[in-house]
């Protein structure tokens, strides 16, 4: 059944006031869905801190938006590798230093559907290292600026997490024996998700409800994500997906992760999204959730896998 806790026109940006004051802290911001959020929320006077890898298109970004909302426009870039723990806590260090308050950390970073089987710098499977481990280091390095802005946490998953083996691969993390660039991205981003769902249990045990944590998806919509990681064929079929009307703007893209970032009111073990066709697209509301995303067992075991992995203790 559809969602209709925002009217049949779903979520949208008219729902948001003045955001003034308020700082907004997304990986990947220089394109796509991360670059539409960054958008919509200068709109609203607030100040956006881009984590981005490369710097050359940082500057660019930046200069676009500046154009389009003025010079005074409150926005910067703090480069960041996610596929490198030492880029992440250097990155966590400079926003420590530099960003007095974080109203909503927005993981919107990945890379998908690699062809072949890479690894990071510090020896884990591309996507899984960049999208699951590098966020839960540098959530874990910020969360105590979180906790003191009584902020949020934004995981961007993907649907992809309900493909593939819908569990954790615990024998063999990097997909050593049967790496597929489908199934593997679908374990990174199901891998997301169990981060934010055991961390809403974690919070909630020791009575820490100020954070919030929220998963959303974008959808179907047209981003660089697969043309710049996927191969020939990937690209070639989503460029003709992606003029079919199954697919919808990055800037629409971008609302489910705008809404987590600010809208009251929200369940945390959930997972918001578009609510249309095969939750591809269509009004952003609260999709469906399953429950493979929170199997108790798998999730304690990924996160005490992870501190070990990143060398970063909760403390939760």
């Amino acid at each position: 059944m559809a969602d209709t806790t925002f009217g049949p026109k779903g979520w949208t940006p008219e729902r948001l006031g003045s955001l003034k004051d308020k700082t907004f802290l997304i990986t990947g911001a220089n394109a796509g869905a991360g670059f539409q959020a960054a958008r919509t929320l200068l709109n609203k006077s607030a100040r956006v801190v881009m984590l981005n890898r490369s710097a050359e298109k940082s500057i660019a970004a930046i200069q676009a938006l500046k154009t389009e909302f003025g010079n005074d426009a409150d926005v910067s870039f703090v480069r960041m590798d996610l596929a490198s723990l030492a880029s992440v806590r250097e990155a966590a260090e400079e926003v420590l230093r530099t960003v007095p308050r974080i109203d909503a950390l927005m993981c919107n970073a990945a890379i998908a559907q690699v062809p072949t089987q890479k690894l990071t710098v510090d020896g884990f499977e591309s996507m899984l290292g960049t999208n699951h481990y590098g966020h839960f280091l540098l959530c874990g390095l910020l969360f105590p600026r979180i906790e003191e802005s009584q902020g949020r946490i934004v995981v961007v998953s993907s649907l992809g997490y309900n493909m593939g083996i819908k569990t954790i691969q615990f024998d063999d993390m990097n997909w050593d024996r049967n790496y597929h660039q489908n199934k593997t991205y679908s374990q990174s981003k199901l891998a997301q998700m169990m981060f934010a769902y055991e961390l809403q249990d974690r919070l909630a045990a020791v009575g820490k409800t100020d954070v919030k944590v929220y998963v959303c998806h974008p959808g179907s919509s047209r981003t660089s994500l697969i043309t710049t990681s996927g191969n020939l064929m990937t690209r070639i079929a989503f460029k003709l997906m992606s003029l079919s009307p199954m697919v919808q703007s990055a800037e629409k893209g971008s609302w489910p992760e705008v809404m987590c970032a600010t809208e009251e009111g929200l369940e945390q073990r959930a997972l918001y999204g578009p609510t249309g066709t095969s939750e591809f697209i269509g009004p952003v509301g609260k999709g469906t959730l399953h429950p493979h995303a929170y199997d108790k067992t798998v999730m304690e075991r990924l996160w005490v896998l992870s501190e070990k992995e990143v060398g970063l203790e909760w403390g939760l």
